[in-house]
């Protein structure tokens, strides 16, 4: 059978492969599609900023342009006269140039860039050249004019636009092996930095985006590759259960936005309650959220978890002299400006030019007639003898021209109608060459101060165009949201203690709490070990469990107290210490290493608290001290490897717990920072205070709103937040308010009622108005009265606040400041006052938070020995008492 396969076989020779060169169009046919595409669909010209389709639109659009609105059909079938291609495409590409809302006036249903809903077929919608768009993309005189594709007609190579219309529009194209993506930018900050080039000046441009946003820029890079902008909606909240969204990512759109936060939802990274979609001219999204969800936090991680927050790579590509450029946005404008700069040489050039002809002209005109050589034509009976009658006329008066007399400027003048002639005034002939005069001086000053021309150029268009184009999106840093700490506990963590198994699947076993799918978990066993893993199902730890908990990562603020007996027989030690970084996975032992190491005592404290423990000794030999206590809080809190202090080196019994113990960390510095105005404790920004475990921060609002809160990195501050500061309960608030029903200023002095609730202080009528607040303890106002018709002015009035009215209730309506009219209420420096100190009950003795360190080892530092152990009479009880327990929330565990 094989043998009958062999014979079937092809010779050696024939299985060799055969290479087929190809030639001819095959050769060619992917580089000239690849070209054409780069070229002529996907990539925009530097020169003025189009694509060859919108370059041809609007071409189609001036030449239909009677200052009415035209079908936009009617303009995409003009416009195949010059693009070779479909309607659809040029339609497509036509709503995108409407869109932006700066060449094209539009009318009808050009879509919505907000909700993403489509136009309106083009026969329902009409368009016109907008007056920017006529102003400064059409200047036929100085436009280089091409073939169309069937030879036909004209179209422009490139439009002479006057402006940087590519960086102001934006670009997006996808070719073959390349792509572009150029954000769009302000129009008056794109004017403004093209004046600053023209004076010589640096610059610096950010994308402005439609759908405005809050942009993060510090990694933008200049629009070149590799750069980076993050976008995010501006989330506020609403109430207390509701945030609304009122402006949405570039490159979203409400229904996308709103199917990311469903789907965040469905996954359970966040909890809500119902969206609302009210978006209209404006956009307004309400997220509705159930009983017991912090909106701050939901904020947070609308931003993680949804389309709230987007990153956006953009790529500087464009093309000239027909081939591909890559350069960053600054560069763009700078031959964006330069570029501007020539065009508009050029039109002044041939606006001289033609001054120049009308006075050359007007100056013949004015010889001929004035000195009436039309006369000497009269008997010339050919028409060379009427050109040579009339240039032998002219030689006598033409000294003072700028250029040579030709053969057409005669004819011209053999044109002349009797009646021009005979109603001819010398006077108004000498003030038209007076007017061309002056205007060829005005050119000609603007072609010897060029720059200066275009700077005053821009300076109009910003003045004529620039009402309304104020940046909308709001550049801010952002500190990146972690999402372990914003995303929703949506999962059961279970523990199986003696096996030594942890998971979301043991549902018969131990309950420890909630968790999500991202979030790690820190574990502990009965022999010192410690393992950091991710949430899984089930994952195998080790025997004897003693504390399972969510972990945070680089938290100093979490203590864990230990004491271990090194090895089977060696001495017992004690340490305290913090976990902030390790390697997933990865078993650590938190004892000396020893074989058979065992703990007689361990607890988790969230806020480094040092409680008292009562140590017993075995009786053995002559101890004389068989029991004595430990305070962790003389402990130093040292890194995760430190081998720690000696306890005792004799055989231990058992170790109870006697005492709860408060926090030893001192308290926690906490700062603002404006600019991504946010709290952190990393020293950014200014210094809010130091907070204990009770303490609370006051919010004021410009709209008279006020409430206290508890520190939290995750906090979002409103932008009419006037007052931030550390809250003294005791400390009265004073104010100055403008009441809109009454119209008068009244003064108050108030404290916080309800430390968990915002409350308005002020009238709640639609005219109030907050004018001062201080939190000084004696503030001081200032009172600058109107000037009152035939009177003199009022000289101002100083009041002290706190005399002026006692503290009452915080919905007092207060005193009245004066009855006279107010110009102007200013804060003055408070008088002095000392404020009463509060002193705590029990000063405590604290470590500071930075002694916290990782790595510290014992073996480079002698340990410290808390009691000296004394011999004593053997213990009667020489059993090994392993008695302890762990508390309900697996804080503290006694061996």
């Amino acid at each position: 059978m094989s043998d009958d396969i062999n014979d079937n076989l092809p010779e050696p020779e024939e299985t060799k492969e055969t290479i087929t060169r190809i030639t001819g169009m095959y050769k060619d046919w992917f580089l000239d599609y690849a070209s054409y595409v780069i070229l002529e669909r996907a990539v925009p010209a530097i020169e003025d900023g189009f694509k060859p389709v919108q370059r041809r639109i609007m071409h189609s659009m001036k030449d239909l342009d009677d200052g009415r609105y035209n079908k936009v059909a009617n303009i995409v079938g003009h416009t195949m006269q010059y693009h070779p291609h479909g309607d659809a495409s040029i339609a497509d590409a036509m709503v995108q140039i409407g869109q932006k809302d700066l060449l094209i006036d539009t009318q009808g249903n050009w879509g919505n860039i907000l909700t993403g809903d489509s136009a309106a077929a083009s026969r329902y919608i009409e368009a016109r050249i907008s007056k920017f768009g006529l102003d400064v993309v059409f200047n036929p005189k100085i436009t280089e004019w091409q073939a169309s594709y069937d030879g036909r007609r004209k179209e422009p190579v490139n439009l002479p636009v006057m402006f940087p219309l590519l960086l102001a529009q934006g670009g997006e194209g996808i070719a073959v092996g390349l792509s572009t993506k150029i954000l769009p930018h302000n129009f008056i900050e794109l004017i403004d930095a093209s004046v600053k080039h023209l004076n010589g000046k640096r610059f610096t441009i950010y994308p402005d985006f439609p759908t405005a946003g809050i942009a993060d820029v510090s990694d933008y890079k200049d629009g070149l590759r590799g750069g980076k902008v993050r976008v995010r909606a501006r989330i506020s909240q609403y109430d207390k259960n509701t945030l609304v969204i009122t402006e949405i990512p570039f490159g979203t759109n409400t229904s996308s936005l709103i199917d990311s936060i469903l789907k965040a939802n469905d996954k359970g990274k966040i909890k809500i309650k119902k969206i609302e979609d009210n978006t209209a001219a404006n956009v307004e999204i309400l997220v509705h959220l159930p009983g017991g969800i912090s909106p701050d936090k939901t904020i947070d991680a609308l931003y993680a978890f949804t389309n709230c927050e987007t990153s956006i790579s953009p790529l500087g590509c464009v093309i000239e002299d027909n081939k591909p450029l890559f350069i960053g946005v600054s560069e763009m404008l700078r031959r964006s400006t330069d570029n501007t700069v020539q065009l508009l040489k050029s039109e002044l050039e041939i606006r001289l030019g033609e001054f120049e002809e009308q006075w050359h002209f007007a100056s013949l005109e004015r010889i001929f007639i004035e000195n009436r050589i039309y006369r000497d034509i009269e008997e010339e009976e050919t028409w060379e003898g009427v050109i040579q009658a009339i240039d032998k006329g002219l030689q006598p008066h033409i000294k003072h021209l700028k250029r040579a007399i030709t053969e057409e400027d005669i004819v011209r003048l053999t044109e002349i109608r009797i009646k021009r002639i005979s109603k001819f005034d010398i006077d108004k002939a000498q003030q038209k060459i007076d007017a061309l005069e002056d205007q060829i001086a005005e050119v000609k000053h603007h072609l010897a101060n060029l720059i200066a021309y275009a700077i005053t150029y821009f300076e109009r268009l910003k003045k004529e165009y620039g009402a309304g184009k104020e940046r909308k999106t709001e550049i801010r840093a952002f500190e990146d949201v972690d999402a372990t700490k914003v995303v929703i506990r949506n999962t059961k963590l279970y523990v199986n203690r003696e096996e030594g198994f942890i998971g979301t699947s043991l549902k018969k076993d131990e309950y420890v709490g909630d968790c999500s799918d991202i979030d790690d978990i820190i574990v502990f066993t009965n022999d010192g070990k410690m393992m950091v893993t991710k949430v899984d199902a089930k994952t195998f730890i080790g025997k004897d469990i003693i504390h399972v908990a969510v972990f945070k990562k680089k938290d100093k603020r979490t203590i864990y107290n230990m004491m271990y007996r090194d090895g089977k027989t060696g001495p017992t030690y004690v340490k305290r210490f913090a976990v902030t970084s390790m390697t997933r996975d990865k078993e650590y032992d938190m004892t000396n290493g020893s074989k058979n190491s065992k703990l007689w005592y361990f607890s988790a404290n969230p806020n480094g608290e040092a409680e008292v423990v009562t140590v017993s000794l075995r009786q053995v030999g002559s101890i004389k001290k068989l029991k004595w206590d430990v305070d962790f809080a003389d402990i130093i809190i040292k890194g995760r490897s430190s081998k720690g202090n000696v306890v005792t080196k004799h055989a231990i019994k058992k170790v109870e717990l006697k005492e709860k113990g408060v926090s030893t960390l001192k308290p926690r510095k906490i700062w603002f920072d404006d600019t991504v105005r946010r709290l952190n404790v990393d020293g950014r920004g200014d210094l809010v205070g130091e907070f204990r475990g009770e303490d609370r921060i006051l919010i004021i609002r410009q709209s008279g709103l006020i409430k206290t809160i508890v520190p939290e990195v995750t906090t979002h501050f409103d932008d009419d937040m006037i007052v931030m500061e550390k809250w003294i309960p005791k400390k009265p608030i004073s104010a100055i308010y403008f009441d809109g029903e009454k119209e008068r200023y009244y003064v108050k002095r108030f404290l916080v009622e309800n430390e968990s609730r915002e409350e308005l202080f002020i009238s709640e009528h639609e005219n109030s108005q907050l004018e001062i607040v201080s939190t000084d303890w004696k503030p001081m106002a200032q009172v600058e009265f109107t000037k009152e018709r035939g009177k003199d002015r009022k000289d101002n009035m100083e009041v002290n606040l706190d005399e002026f009215i006692a503290v009452k209730g915080i919905s007092a309506l207060g005193n009245q400041l004066t009855k006279d009219k107010v110009k102007q209420i200013d804060l003055m420096e408070p008088l002095p006052y000392e404020a009463p100190e509060n002193i705590p009950a029990e000063e405590l003795d604290v470590i500071d938070e930075t002694e916290v360190k990782s790595g510290d080892s014992d073996k480079e530092s002698k340990p410290e020995r808390i009691k000296e152990i004394n011999d004593s009479k053997n213990d009667d009880d020489d059993t090994d008492s392993n008695s302890g327990s762990i508390d309900d929330k697996g804080q503290a565990t006694l061996f």
